[in-house]
């Protein structure tokens, strides 16, 4: 701990100031993330300032300042060394959500540079290094010099971020997530932009999901979200778009660990769920362009060509994968059946995707461990016709003790009727500023 009186601000001022609906000054926002980082601000002083920046929001200039202290906490990757302009995609994540495994190959086969550090999943949105950890040999910790090689090889690179990125974001993710602080859009936007500017991508484009499956449940909190970020990025010299998407539907027919990848990889094979193949192009296609190459190789022609899948390959192996090996399977599994002909009307992605979580695919807490195997497979998406007996879903996991609670969260989530309920449009929204 510091000495209190060498400090320029008592950390009950700035709480005081924020619970009084006031604005931060600068300093006081540099001093109180960098006095938090090294300890000389409590965990109960800084969930005071949290909940009182959740009950009485930020303005632009504080959001941005607090975004930079985060940022000026740790180093920022340069990538200046690459003959390749470096672009990147961050998901709010959501249910199904497999969408950076196929996409930073084919990105890297229309000429780009991906640098893709990502993250696990904690309750029931899944984690893109979980997912590529059930390939054998597969490895997610890089060093620097590694993701270089790695990237300058294959010209896309899926890891781990550094501890040295932003570490004031880990400490405060943490302590947002016991103190009912998670929502507040100042603190997820800065959260998330300040990993992805000291990431060091010259573009970044934003997948902000929405629906019941997503952690913006409500889309016009999304679109807040969405222009909030996409300021961040700009005002920090990064070119941001983001797109507004749907997550009220499971994306894809796999919620799960080695399920999606098994699915990522039939995608870059040419196959593929539509919806997949759809938001993969598009995504693709806005970050070319954010990163000004959008005259070169179209992404369709990648999934088509087989480049992706070369890609893919490469990078794999660069991380100490076998792109051969068997993926792991459940030793158990159970059919959900219909119970009667007719349509399915409507599958919430939130109850797949807890499903999926209580089968083994999710952790409750940061640090557990996962299956590889757990998940649901899906055989049917609202508007497709069914008969009864036939499967609607397969339930994987290991410990078969786990199925009597994934069937009560399905309880209620999907329902077979004449014609299909509305749907959220698969991209709701395009968002520049």
């Amino acid at each position: 701990m510091s000495n209190i009186a060498t400090e320029p601000f008592a950390a009950v001022e700035i709480i005081t100031a924020k619970r009084d609906r006031k604005v931060l000054s600068d300093p006081m926002i540099d001093w109180v993330i960098d006095a938090y980082t090294r300890g000389a601000v409590a965990d109960e002083q800084m969930s005071a300032l949290l909940m009182a920046i959740l009950l009485n929001g930020m303005n632009a200039n504080e959001i941005a300042r607090w975004t930079q202290a985060m940022i000026n906490s740790g180093e920022r990757m340069n990538w200046s060394m690459l003959k390749r302009p470096t672009t990147d995609k961050h998901s709010t994540g959501g249910v199904g959500d497999k969408i950076t495994l196929p996409l930073a190959p084919v990105v890297a086969a229309c000429g780009a540079a991906v640098p893709q550090l990502s993250g696990r999943g904690l309750g029931h949105t899944g984690g893109t290094l979980d997912k590529l950890e059930s390939i054998p040999g597969w490895r997610a910790s890089l060093s620097n010099a590694e993701m270089l090689a790695v990237l300058d090889s294959c010209g896309a690179v899926i890891c781990a971020a550094n501890a040295s990125l932003a570490p004031a974001d880990k400490k405060l993710y943490a302590l947002r997530d016991v103190t009912g602080t998670v929502e507040a859009i100042p603190l997820i936007a800065s959260s998330i932009m300040s990993k992805k500017i000291a990431e060091g991508t010259g573009a970044l484009v934003l997948d902000v999901k929405t629906g019941s499956g997503a952690f913006m449940t409500d889309p016009d909190q999304a679109r807040e979200l969405a222009h909030t970020m996409v300021r961040l990025g700009l005002a920090a010299g990064v070119k941001t778009v983001a797109l507004v998407t749907a997550m009220d539907v499971p994306l894809g027919l796999t919620a799960g660990n080695a399920l999606e990848v098994r699915e990522s990889v039939e995608v870059l094979a040419g196959g593929g769920p539509s919806d997949v193949v759809e938001l993969t192009i598009t995504l693709a296609r806005e970050m070319l362009a954010a990163a000004g190459m959008s005259g070169t190789k179209d992404p369709a022609d990648a999934l088509k060509d087989g480049s992706a899948m070369d890609v893919w390959r490469r990078m794999i192996k660069a991380q100490g994968g076998d792109p051969d090996a068997a993926l792991p399977v459940a030793k158990h599994q159970q059919q959900v059946l219909a119970t009667s002909d007719g349509v399915l009307a409507n599958l919430d992605a939130l109850s797949v995707g807890v499903a999926a979580w209580r089968l083994g695919a999710g952790r409750s807490r940061q640090g557990e461990s996962v299956q590889a195997g757990a998940g649901v497979e899906l055989f049917a998406k609202p508007g497709d016709l069914v008969k009864k007996g036939e499967p609607i879903m397969t339930l994987h996991t290991d410990t078969p003790e786990r199925f009597e609670r994934a069937l009560e969260a399905l309880d209620g989530g999907w329902s077979i009727g004449e014609k299909a309920a509305p749907r959220l449009p698969l991209i709701l929204d395009r968002i520049t500023e």
